[in-house]
């Protein structure tokens, strides 16, 4: 298939890189964290508890669940509150875990390809996380960034791309947005009406074999951001 694209939309989490071993190195790195500065919470709230506590915060504040930053304050706010910790804290807990979730690690094609799409075209980073690019190291091949946070909607909602687009000054048909998430961002992007690219990795949580709806389809299916990249050299 062919089609003009002029600029892209991408998701990070499980698209550049796996988000899983970075929600499980921040389990450890904060519960070591509350082991040196606040061992009664570690006591009271272990790894399982702490993980059982951010769920339950999740659940009990759906207004913020386009915010993750908030959810997590929220949750080491709680913590050190229950278990009689020192509040001033916070700050330097949260810091704790924003230092380790901005520790990714790149899919092996990942960096390549996304420097060869961005010597092409301009990228926006388009997320429900709070990834850093620059704590990242990949902010030079970004355009702009624009977070669910940022925004105050999360995807799936057609908002929150089409604000990209509007920032891009493109119409939605010329934007091609590029993610693992089957509903937050290819369906999502298609209701939109930008053009769409299901990113479907081997390892993805979901490990979906099939696409699963049928009022819409992405209009370009990979297992690697390296085929999206050959797939723009091919359109010239």
């Amino acid at each position: 298939m062919s089609f003009p694209v002029r600029a892209i939309t991408l998701d990070l989490d499980d698209t550049l890189w796996p988000f899983a071993p970075i929600g499980a190195r921040i389990e450890r790195v904060l519960d070591d964290w509350m082991r040196e500065h606040s061992p009664a919470t570690a006591t009271m709230f272990p790894v399982e508890a702490m993980r059982a506590l951010r769920e339950r915060v999740w659940r009990e504040h759906p207004h913020l669940a386009h915010d993750l930053s908030a959810l997590r304050r929220l949750t080491l706010e709680i913590a050190l509150r229950d278990s009689r910790g020192d509040p001033a804290l916070l700050d330097a807990a949260y810091e704790a875990f924003y230092a380790e979730r901005n520790r990714v690690e790149f899919y092996p094609d990942a960096l390549e390809a996304l420097e060869r799409i961005a010597a092409r075209l301009p990228v926006v980073a388009l997320s429900n996380g709070n990834a850093d690019l620059a704590r990242c190291g990949i902010d030079r091949h970004f355009a702009f960034q624009l977070h669910a946070r940022e925004h105050g909607a999360a995807k799936p909602e057609a908002s929150i791309f089409l604000a990209a687009c509007e920032r891009l000054r493109l119409a939605p048909g010329l934007v091609l947005h590029v993610g693992d998430h089957v509903d937050a961002d290819v369906r999502g992007a298609a209701l939109a009406g930008l053009r769409s690219c299901w990113l479907r990795r081997d390892d993805h949580p979901a490990a979906l074999a099939d696409w699963p709806h049928q009022d819409v389809r992405p209009d370009l299916v990979f297992d690697s951001l390296a085929g999206l990249a050959d797939w723009l050299d091919r359109q010239d």
